[in-house]
């Protein structure tokens, strides 16, 4: 039972370092667009008919955006392994 206290104490600590270096990632981008909740509507009466925005080029807009969310968290998950790997080769450096 301690054993998996230990492993989700280990993965809280783990998921809170990847939420920090995803915010330290965003705050590094000039410019972050959010995704257009809105979802077009092929009858015409959403903002997007309104905008003269086609639901292809809103759909193309939200996948690059995603794509650019997905990066971010990437980036995270890799920096953070670096770091991770970084920590253990320094404490086996430290027992010899």
């Amino acid at each position: 039972m301690e054993k998996s206290n230990n492993c989700s104490g280990k993965d809280s600590d783990r998921r809170h370092r990847l939420h920090e270096l995803v915010i330290a990632l965003i705050h590094q981008q000039d410019e972050l667009e959010l995704i257009d909740a809105e979802a077009p509507n092929f009858s015409g009466n959403s903002s997007i008919s309104s905008t003269g925005e086609e639901p292809a080029r809103w759909l193309e807009r939200n996948k690059r955006i995603i794509q650019k969310y997905q990066s971010l968290v990437r980036s995270a998950i890799t920096l953070d392994a670096l770091l991770d790997s970084e920590q253990s080769e320094l404490g086996r450096n430290s027992q010899h």
